[in-house]
């Protein structure tokens, strides 16, 4: 045998198209409704000027609407949570959200300033528009990403998902394409500082559109009127129950404490599915991604699927009679006990303390 032969082989270097380099920076979509930003747009910025600086690149938002005042002003606020640039694309086509306008003029923007990176938010708006500009393009989209970071070497967005039902994690790559694009969900990433004194460029493009071209038209706004019933992912208290509770009615409980403490009521997918609750209080995988000061978790075991959807809380107070129970290993406070005598004392606990409190500020 030749020494040649002898010889392991070495790490085969990973030859990317030389075309790719002609892109360059990351972009966050900034989505907005009738006046209203939607705050996935800022902390995707603040995740977006973290894989920024590690690139060395600008991070820029891209603000599409109607022309006036409240474009400008979303620009302003997109460099005051990270941005240095902003693409501002303003027609009256771009009103109100329409897969077709929207897509153009994203897909118009992609193509005249190639950006490497471009991120949306996976809410019903940005799921729409990211899946039809990335066919578009023909790159590749990673959905509902829960965490984000960069192979510097080779500048490849390295995008982290659930699989399998939420059962194992995978990190996705698109190597031969940009830009590379992902979602994430609200709340999944931290809300950057507002930092009034940034500034920064702003470069405006015209939509290449007219209003015969677009299909979809827009009749009447009529707004939905359980909009404020469930907040879940914007509740800064959440207490949620699990199979551990065993039958529908203890889950009572769960909403007794949840009262005490003006909190929303959340729920496992089980629960959801044997119509103990709406699905509107799932939490997790499959349900709503929640980051609030405090999660209070009864009979929850802490799989995986649920666990994504709550373990960037502040504070974890867990509650289950399996001290194995998986939620052990990431709760801030773990009770080993019947969650059904637990949470009455809780509650009875809260409301005197609470009692007590209103008490010494009236004779204050």
């Amino acid at each position: 045998m030749s020494e040649e032969t002898k010889k392991p082989a070495g790490k085969k270097k990973l030859e990317l198209d030389p075309r790719l380099a002609e892109y360059r920076g990351i972009w966050v979509f900034i989505e907005h409704e009738r006046g209203t930003l939607h705050t996935v747009s800022w902390e995707l910025l603040g995740e977006g000027r973290k894989l920024a600086d590690k690139l060395g690149v600008p991070l820029a938002g891209v603000v599409m609407g109607e022309p006036g005042e409240d474009t400008r002003r979303f620009c302003q606020e997109a460099f005051y949570h990270g941005a240095d640039h902003c693409y501002l694309m303003e027609d009256p086509l771009l009103k109100d959200y329409r897969n077709q306008p929207f897509t153009k003029g994203m897909t118009d923007l992609v193509n005249a300033y190639k950006p490497e990176i471009l991120l949306l938010g996976a809410t019903t708006l940005g799921r729409d528009l990211a899946g039809s500009v990335a066919t578009t393009l023909k790159t590749g989209l990673t959905a509902d990403c829960t965490e984000l970071n960069i192979d510097v070497e080779i500048r490849s967005l390295l995008a982290t998902r659930p699989t399998f039902g939420g059962s194992l994690l995978c990190t996705i790559q698109t190597l031969n394409y940009r830009p590379q694009m992902a979602t994430v969900r609200p709340r999944v990433m931290a809300m950057p500082k507002r930092d009034t004194t940034r500034s920064g460029d702003i470069t405006e493009h015209k939509l290449s559109m007219i209003e015969s071209d677009i299909i979809t038209k827009v009749l009447e706004f009529i707004p939905d009127q359980n909009t404020n019933k469930i907040n879940l992912e914007y509740a800064d208290i959440i207490v949620s129950g699990g199979k551990g509770l065993k039958k529908q009615e203890n889950f009572q409980l769960i909403w007794e404490l949840a009262k005490v403490l003006g909190a929303e009521v959340g729920a496992t997918r089980p629960l959801v599915q044997s119509g103990w609750v709406e699905a509107g209080r799932q939490v997790g995988q499959t349900g709503k991604t929640v980051r609030p000061k405090l999660y209070i978790a009864a009979g929850i075991s802490g799989a995986i699927q649920h666990r994504v959807g709550m373990d960037a809380s502040d504070v974890i107070v867990a509650i289950n009679n399996d001290p194995n129970a998986p939620i052990f290993d990431f709760a801030t406070y773990g009770i080993v006990g019947n969650a059904m005598t637990i949470l009455p004392a809780l509650t009875e606990a809260f409301r005197r303390e609470l009692a007590n409190r209103r008490a010494e500020a009236v004779a204050v």
